[in-house]
C-alpha cells in the first residue's frame, strides 16, 4: 500500500489475508481482519440500534469495535457544518477517514450515518479500496412512513410542526443505494435478526 507512513501515523503488525484485506495481530494472539461497515438509511430507520447489537455480539467473540455515532462526530469533529450538500459531504468524508484509519488497524468500524447522497458514500468506498481496506455498505431501509412513526429523536414531529426544515427523506434528499452489499427490511424483521444477517454478510466476507 502507498500514502501509509504519513508522519505520526503508526500502524500494528500487519499481513495480508486471502481476501487482501489487511490483518493484525491482536494483544492476545488473535488475528483481526479490520473493516468499515457503514449503515445507510433515513432518521429513525434502526441504523445505530442494529449496529450496537453487532457491535456487542463482535465483542463477544474477541473483535474489537468501534461504533461512529454520527451525533458524536457531529459534535466533536464537526461541529460549525451545517446540514447543506456541501457540509453533509465534508461530514461524510470525515467519518470515512477515521473509520478507514481504525480499520486499517484492525477494528471493526461501525458508522450508522446517513450519509444521503450517493457520490459521498462512493468517494468513501474508493478511499477504502485505494488503501485496501474493507468496506462494507448496508442500508437500513425502513420506510419513511414507518420511521415518522418511530421518531426516536422528534426530528420528524418538528418538521411537521415546521420548527425545522431540511430532514432527509421529507424535505431533503435520500439517495438510497441501488446495490448495497446488503439491504436490511428492519420493519419486517427483529434486531436480532437484522444484527445476524450483517454478521452472516461479515462472516461470508471473511471478517467475522
Amino acid at each position: 500500500m502507498t500514502g501509509r507512513q504519513e508522519e505520526g501515523r503508526s500502524r500494528v503488525p500487519e499481513t495480508t489475508g486471502t481476501t487482501g484485506t489487511p490483518e493484525t495481530t491482536g494483544t492476545a494472539g488473535t488475528t483481526e481482519r479490520g473493516a468499515t461497515v457503514w449503515l445507510t438509511g433515513l432518521p429513525s430507520a434502526g441504523k445505530t440500534t442494529i449496529a450496537n447489537a453487532l457491535a456487542d455480539r463482535l465483542r463477544a467473540e474477541g473483535h474489537r469495535v468501534e461504533v461512529l455515532d454520527g451525533d458524536e462526530i457531529r459534535e466533536f469533529l464537526s461541529a460549525g457544518l451545517g446540514f447543506g450538500r456541501e457540509d453533509r459531504h465534508t461530514n461524510v468524508q470525515r467519518i470515512g477517514f477515521v473509520a478507514e484509519l481504525l480499520a486499517s488497524n484492525g477494528v471493526k468500524a461501525l458508522v450508522p450515518v446517513i450519509a444521503p447522497y450517493a457520490d459521498s458514500r462512493e468517494a468513501v468506498r474508493k478511499r477504502h479500496q485505494s488503501e485496501g481496506t474493507g468496506y462494507l455498505e448496508v442500508h437500513v431501509a425502513t420506510p419513511v412512513e414507518v420511521c415518522s412513526v418511530r421518531d426516536v429523536k422528534g426530528l420528524y414531529a418538528k418538521q411537521a410542526a415546521g420548527e425545522i426544515s431540511g430532514l432527509t427523506g421529507v424535505d431533503d434528499p435520500y439517495e438510497a443505494p441501488d446495490s448495497p452489499d446488503l439491504r436490511i427490511e428492519s420493519h419486517t424483521q427483529s434486531v436480532p435478526e437484522s444484527a445476524a444477517a450483517l454478521h452472516a454478510l461479515l462472516t461470508e466476507r471473511g471478517l467475522a
